[in-house]
């Protein structure tokens, strides 16, 4: 008769180990990430809206053109209408409705209708109250909103000539 073969006690014994570890551990991990997605958004949905913006490219060509005019325009107040490229290659639009530029955002302030309102009730003339909150969103904040839901990186992110392209876009366009 044939003697069967006997199997390596230690295979067996490896191989329940390395089972009772993966079962050991997955089991705390699987917990942490559900405790971790449950309390963070303490059983809510936690708001987050994405906004998809797409941006009309611009010729290279008209960029050329127009960076003379640009300069001196900014040192007299700013260039609209390289102020209107500012607010699209900012995603302004993804969160104010502005009807010069198109946009229809409604995270953010009607730049149509509140900022003029808005201005008035700051006690600031409507270029100077744009030009604050784009650096320092938060020094006033409309009613209805709440602080920090406009970034605070735009003072330091557009250049000066930016900033008064803009400021002189938004503040034609509201009038």
């Amino acid at each position: 008769m044939a003697r069967k073969k006997r199997r390596n006690p230690w295979v067996a014994t490896g191989e329940v180990l390395v089972w009772v570890l993966f079962a050991t551990l997955l089991f705390p991990v699987g917990f942490a990430g559900w405790a971790v997605g449950h309390y963070t958004s303490l059983g809510k949905s936690s708001g987050t809206k994405t906004v998809t913006v797409t941006v009309g490219s611009t010729s290279t060509a008209a960029a050329t053109t127009t960076a003379a005019t640009t300069t001196s325009a900014a040192a007299a107040g700013g260039d609209a209408a390289q102020g209107k490229t500012v607010f699209a290659s900012n995603a302004c639009a993804s969160c104010h409705a502005f009807k010069a530029a198109g946009a229809s955002g409604t995270i953010g302030p009607d730049l149509d209708t509140a900022t003029a309102a808005d201005a008035q009730k700051a006690g600031m003339s409507l270029a100077a109250f744009v030009k604050q909150s784009i650096v320092d969103p938060n020094a006033y904040v409309p009613s209805g909103y709440s602080q920090g839901i406009m970034p605070t990186t735009f003072g330091s992110s557009l250049s000066n000539t930016q900033l008064a392209d803009l400021v002189a876009f938004l503040v034609g366009g509201s009038q």
